[in-house]
């Protein structure tokens, strides 16, 4: 008969792996814990990814990569569970050492990166569950730890005449006694239930994944709960923002809105769980290459002139045509005047700000210099930054990609040079200045949608940016006809996106694609061959397919 022990020790190890997980992350979930185990090592994993296979996550995950991180994580744990289950098949306490070692992994990172000692709890808790689990499961199914195999000796002519004689022999397969029945089938006479035994690992596994949800949406709770428990109160802008003039706002369905909420706002960051920072006890420490150092408190920060500005902020990772990019309305302080405290010295070329998290940004000390609305901001559409974006203290640079500008949970600002000092993203790949390209996307209609066309007429729309220098045209094409003009709304500011619509006439039943490329005020025009986003923005013209009733 089959040797079932394999089989019934690796669900042991996996399933044991899933309650690890589950505990672990329910428990630093509800005691609002930065370290739960996934997430421990979802952070020591990201900086070790290679350029290519992040950019690929965020390709096809957008801003899910971090969720896709974790389910990976979690995968690859429970197949080293079962791994190490199968290693117990023979080596019982081997595989309890091996499985409470690879339990208490993140502990070990934890204390590296100066965790404290409730942070051990969780993973203490689950190694204990995860354990009784293997254990259990292995008494469920009745498997013994098997002896090393050994060379079975010749069988001599006495031996070959006692089989013969035996009209039933008994076998076993390491799990259960079995006897030959009298039509030649293997029969179990004392074996385990292997129903029960996959049933209750099935259900223990079930609760495991529960339980990893349930600490991940409690952690998101805790995280929420906590901004609000801060308390922290924006105080009126010195400058406002002007309104918003008429017109900006085509109000098309399916377009996006000029104003995107904060709730869903693009975020990318290498940050798997937010910093949690105390407003009251945040700093900004400027330093390198001034004539003196400066340091500002909160309170500091909040009884400066406060400036509001209308910023577009995008992504470097942003395929043609994606959506990682967003508008808000951001309150905060000019880092010129900070830097003009501090007084960069000549010979400075850059400064590289640095995040609670450990993440850098290489920015030109002469974008943040001259007149442009490069803020330390405080506030995002009227209210305190969320978590995600930043609490309590960011950076908002019009026209960087966020990559080399938009820090967030900023802490530090060096002065220093480009050819003294790289930033997290320059270190493995990125260009070093990161400016936003001229660049425009379709909406309307959406991909492979059929519409009614209203006498021939279609009606097309979407987004163009160019931040800082401003969109000056939009040109459209319906398949390979002639570029048309579109109708732009009307402009915020010329760091902000703008939208554009254009009715399509004469367009026939059938399949259509319609194309669209921007022009910016410095008369650059959109560029159209592809290329990827490494090591500066992809670039190409966005288009989108739809068919004609």
């Amino acid at each position: 008969m089959r040797d079932r022990r394999p089989l019934l020790t690796s669900t042991a190890g996996a399933v044991a792996a899933l309650v690890y997980f589950g505990a672990s992350e329910f428990l630093a979930g509800v005691l609002a814990l930065t370290s739960a185990p996934l997430l421990v090592l979802g952070q020591t994993v990201i900086p070790l990814v290679p350029t290519p296979l992040i950019k690929a996550a965020i390709a096809v995950f957008g801003t899910n990569d971090k969720l896709a991180l974790v389910i990976t994580i979690a995968v690859v744990g429970v197949v080293i569970g079962g791994l190490i289950g199968w290693i117990g098949m023979r080596r019982r306490s081997l595989s309890l050492v091996l499985l409470a070692g690879f339990g208490a992994l993140p502990i070990v990172l934890q204390f590296t990166t100066g965790g404290s000692p409730a942070g051990m709890v969780p993973a203490v808790v689950g190694i204990v569950l995860g354990c009784a689990t293997y254990l259990g499961l292995l008494r469920l199914a009745e498997v013994d730890e098997a002896p090393a195999p050994t060379a079975a000796p010749a069988p001599t002519a006495r031996d070959a005449q006692a089989s013969r004689i035996l009209t039933a022999g008994v076998t076993t397969d390491g799990l259960a006694g079995t006897s030959e029945a009298p039509d030649g089938r293997a029969e179990e006479t004392n074996g385990p239930d292997r129903r029960l035994f996959f049933g209750i690992a099935a259900g223990l596994g079930a609760i495991g994944v529960a339980a990893i949800a349930a600490g991940q949406s409690a952690a998101v709770l805790a995280r929420n709960a906590a901004g609000a428990v801060a308390q922290f109160v924006l105080p009126r802008p010195a400058t406002s923002a002007p309104p918003i003039p008429d017109g900006a706002d085509l109000e098309i369905d399916s377009l996006a809105p000029i104003i995107t909420a904060n709730s869903e706002f693009y975020r990318i960051d290498t940050a798997l769980v937010p910093p949690a920072l105390d407003a009251g006890s945040w700093s900004l420490r400027i330093h390198g290459m001034v004539d003196r150092e400066v340091t500002v408190t909160m309170e500091e920060l909040l009884a400066l002139p406060l400036e509001e500005h209308y910023v577009t902020l995008t992504c470097v990772s942003n395929e043609v045509g994606g959506d990682l990019i967003g508008n808000a309305k951001w309150l905060g302080y000019p880092i010129r005047e900070l830097l003009a405290r501090a007084g960069p010295t000549a010979r400075a070329d850059m400064v590289l700000s640095g995040s609670d998290d450990g993440f850098t940004a290489s920015t030109p000390l002469e974008v943040l210099t001259d007149d442009r609305a490069a803020l330390l901001a405080v506030g995002m559409n009227g209210k305190p930054l969320p978590r995600d974006h930043g609490f309590p203290a960011r950076l908002v640079v019009p026209g960087l990609y966020g990559f080399v500008s938009a820090t967030k949970w900023v802490t530090s600002l060096e002065v220093t040079r480009f050819a003294d000092k790289q930033a997290y993203w320059t270190t493995r790949g990125w260009s070093t200045h990161g400016p936003v390209l001229v660049a425009s996307r379709v909406d309307v209609p959406r991909s492979g949608v059929r519409v009614r066309a209203d006498g021939g007429r279609v009606v097309a729309a979407g987004m163009a940016w160019a931040q800082h220098t401003g969109i000056e045209q939009v040109q459209v094409r319906l398949d390979e006809g002639d570029w048309q003009t579109a109708q732009l709304s009307e402009e915020l500011n010329v760091d902000t996106w703008r939208q554009w619509r254009i009715d399509l006439t004469g367009v026939s039943p059938g399949s259509h694609t319609v194309t669209v490329r921007a022009i910016d005020k410095d008369g650059n025009v959109q560029i159209s061959d592809r290329r990827p986003a490494i090591p500066g923005s992809a670039t190409g013209l966005h288009a989108r397919d739809f068919t004609v009733e």
